[in-house]
């Protein structure tokens, strides 16, 4: 693995940081705004960028693309708010879509101008998805057959504002619970779809429970066969765990700058909580950790470089920055006190916002609620400690009879 970037690269990182000097994002308080500035970066080419050409994208290497997700978390600048779309459902359909889904959807996610969703966990298939009770029965119409569909699904990032959903629903509920699922596009909008947002202990409503009450979907509306839908989600889920970690480590490295300083500023008993010996040893712990997930990073991006996908390994980086972000906040509130858990009113030079990080969420207290969701989203720690016993490690799996034998005895 080779850490050292190329001079073409160290170019095009320069291109990248005078292209965010000049341009600015403004304010982004509104959905049309921040729309716009997804067409914005679009133009500029960084929207996609791994995409083939022939749908709008760059065919840019994995060195690219991570170089702009560093220069951006440098700059403090927003991503793309159609995230699920580029990230996931995008690549999805330009694998298993039909020419026709590719032709009408797939460029107007580039631009912002449809918003997506992903509609897979319900009330009580949230770890066991392929667990779901989402319908979708094939019924005549008088103008042909239409798939309708009734259910409930939860905790859908972006729901709210969404456009368009890739929903999964049973088919055939007589097969074994992986076979008869399928996959499906589904309009927002229509009647039949009811979206309420759930407030979170943020204060901010980013996802959604959404209600289907007799919901019509085209049969041209479905994402390869009918039936093919665990198959698909597991391609969809695959995209989502290839994401960068090099991005992460800048924002943690910006974050802990601040850090320092606010240190420097805060004092107890007459001493500046710098000096604090136990202080500096958690800090040092802190630089320690992040300087792990950056070199966790290259050797993702050293793998991708090679033509190669990441694999279950994955989930060992998942599980490391989602425990270890929640392990810095938890640490952020104990150095800060209750200047921590202020989200107005803080001090200029005790804030996050002061000199390294511009955005108007970034908040000491935000951050530390917020890493909650992190060992949750894309995949719960638990989830991805099966995942690394089973696949990484080949652990055996514990028999059924002993593991209901074991919880009886912990009971």
């Amino acid at each position: 693995m080779d850490l050292n970037y190329s001079a073409e690269d160290e170019q095009f990182r320069l291109r990248v940081r005078q292209w965010i000097a000049e341009h600015p994002p403004g304010p982004l308080g509104t959905l049309a705004q921040k729309k716009a500035w997804q067409r914005t970066l679009y133009d500029a080419g960084y929207v996609g960028m791994g995409w083939p050409k022939e749908f709008g994208g760059q065919d840019a290497r994995p060195m690219e693309q991570a170089i702009v997700a560093e220069e951006m978390a440098r700059g403090d600048v927003p991503g793309a708010v159609n995230s699920l779309a580029l990230g996931l459902i995008g690549p999805t359909l330009i694998v298993h879509g039909t020419d026709e889904q590719k032709r009408r959807y797939v460029q107007r996610m580039l631009t912002a101008d449809d918003i997506w969703c992903q509609l897979y966990s319900e009330p009580d298939s949230g770890s066991d998805l392929a667990s779901i009770k989402t319908r979708a029965v094939l019924e005549a119409f008088e103008d042909g057959n239409r798939w309708v569909i009734n259910g409930q699904k939860v905790w859908t990032s972006l729901g709210p504002i969404a456009d368009y959903g890739v929903l999964l629903a049973r088919t055939d509920p007589s097969v074994p619970k992986h076979q008869g699922i399928s996959y499906f596009i589904l309009d927002m909008h229509q009647p039949g779809v009811e979206v309420r947002p759930l407030k979170q202990i943020t204060g901010s409503s980013e996802f959604a429970e959404v209600f289907f009450n007799n919901a019509v979907v085209p049969p041209e509306n479905i994402i390869g066969r009918e039936g093919q839908g665990w198959e698909l989600a597991q391609t969809t889920l695959g995209f989502e765990r290839g994401g960068s970690l090099l991005a992460r480590v800048t924002r943690h490295q910006a974050s802990m700058r601040r850090l320092v300083e606010v240190a420097q500023a805060m004092s107890r008993d007459g001493e500046s909580v710098l000096e604090d010996p136990v202080m500096r040893q958690k800090l040092g712990r802190m630089v320690v950790e992040v300087e792990v997930l950056r070199y966790a990073g290259f050797r993702i991006l050293s793998k991708l470089e090679q033509g190669k996908r990441p694999g279950a390994e994955s989930s060992i980086d998942k599980l490391y920055y989602s425990e270890m972000d929640k392990r810095h906040q938890e640490f952020i509130q104990d150095l800060l006190g209750p200047y921590g858990q202020l989200e107005r009113g803080l001090p200029d030079e005790l804030s996050l916002n002061s000199s390294t990080l511009r955005g108007d969420d970034a908040t000491w207290a935000y951050n530390f609620l917020w890493a909650r969701a992190g060992t949750i989203y894309a995949g719960s720690s638990e989830i991805q400690k099966n995942i690394i016993g089973e696949r990484v490690l080949r652990l055996p799996r514990e028999p059924r009879a002993d593991r209901a034998a074991a919880g009886s005895r912990e009971g």
